[in-house]
């Protein structure tokens, strides 16, 4: 496993870190044995970032992570979210009684005295405009309830204001080779304020993963099923926000790009570490043998040239034209 430092906290992280939306809801049936065999599974190959959020299962994700700590006696940092039990989801509820409730019932979720890393969940793009919810924010440091903040994001453009508040120590924003765009400005300015990305999606909804294919199915509750137009929330979460035809076009593109020996997971994943910027990518994991193969990405040797430039070509090709734009 590589480490880097994660904004200005002095942490050092795992470039493969774990994502725990798969552990807690929206991807299918979920086996709370399995998942925690994962978990362990993570924590025993060098991971030490573990990512999550409250509405992960409306805290179930949170509480396995909490298990975790229970049963290990190893470091490690846990990330959470808030913002995303609001209802309806607006501008207005991101104030301090209600990040303050959030706060509280994560902390009684992760059995914990104080967050590592409170990230706002994809808020409305006006909060990112608004000093007093940062202050507030601030306030929860000073207050002992969080050890630092950062913001998770669907556009560029809301990661570039979040990171004019001093206190943003990370930014969480979908980075994969079907998403490029981050890698234009967003990585110079973050770079130059010290601030970390966590590259979320960095499969694409188990696209660069290589094992699905037209003729799979789906469960009803997975969000691969129920979200490709963006019917519960963002269409960039789901495959990338690329129409699921293109995605595997340009998965059979990318196939003769990937070394003997590797996965194309684990291609994908590598491509992402190619970046300085990027702190850590943030894969899912609902089974141990899913986090192995994610994890050997971490010691893989840099990409040549010669395929990043194929990659660019391929994402020109299949994937610019229908996301770059958008976020």
């Amino acid at each position: 496993m590589q480490y880097r430092e994660l904004g200005r906290t002095g942490w050092q992280v795992s470039t493969i870190s774990f994502g725990a939306w798969a552990i807690g809801g929206t991807w299918g049936e979920v086996n709370d044995d399995e998942s925690m065999a994962a978990l362990h599974r993570a924590l025993d190959l060098g991971i030490n970032f573990f990512d999550t959020a409250d509405v992960y299962g409306d805290g179930h994700s949170e509480r396995l992570i909490a298990r975790l700590r229970q049963e290990r006696s190893e470091p490690f940092y846990v990330a959470t979210k808030a913002g995303r039990r609001l209802s309806p989801h607006v501008t207005e509820g991101y104030n301090r009684e209600n990040l303050t409730a959030f706060v509280e019932r994560s902390l009684r979720n992760l059995n914990a005295e104080a967050i590592d890393l409170l990230q706002l969940h994809c808020p409305p793009t006006p909060v990112y405009y608004l000093p007093e919810v940062f202050g507030v924010l601030d306030d929860l440091v000073r207050a002992g309830k969080l050890r630092h903040y950062g913001v998770s994001v669907e556009k560029v453009e809301e990661a570039l204001k979040a990171i004019e508040f001093p206190g943003v120590q990370a930014v969480q924003i979908i980075y994969n080779i079907f998403r490029q765009r981050p890698a234009e400005l967003l990585f110079r300015e973050t770079l130059a304020r010290r601030v970390g990305i966590l590259a979320r999606v960095p499969l694409s909804s188990g696209l660069l993963s290589g094992g699905v294919t037209r003729q799979t199915q789906f469960a009803a509750d997975d969000h691969r099923s129920f979200n490709r137009e963006g019917a519960a929330f963002d269409k960039g979460e789901t495959f990338s926000g690329l129409d699921f035809d293109s995605g595997l076009a340009a998965v059979e593109a990318l196939r003769p790009l990937v070394p003997a020996g590797q996965t194309l997971a684990q291609f994908a994943l590598r491509w992402i570490l190619m970046q300085q910027a990027v702190t850590c990518a943030i894969p899912g994991g609902r089974r141990p043998s899913q986090v192995e193969d994610n994890v050997r990405a971490a010691d893989l040797p840099p990409l040549p040239d010669a395929a990043m430039q194929a990659v660019t070509r391929i994402y020109e090709k299949y994937a610019k034209p229908q996301v770059h734009h958008l976020w």
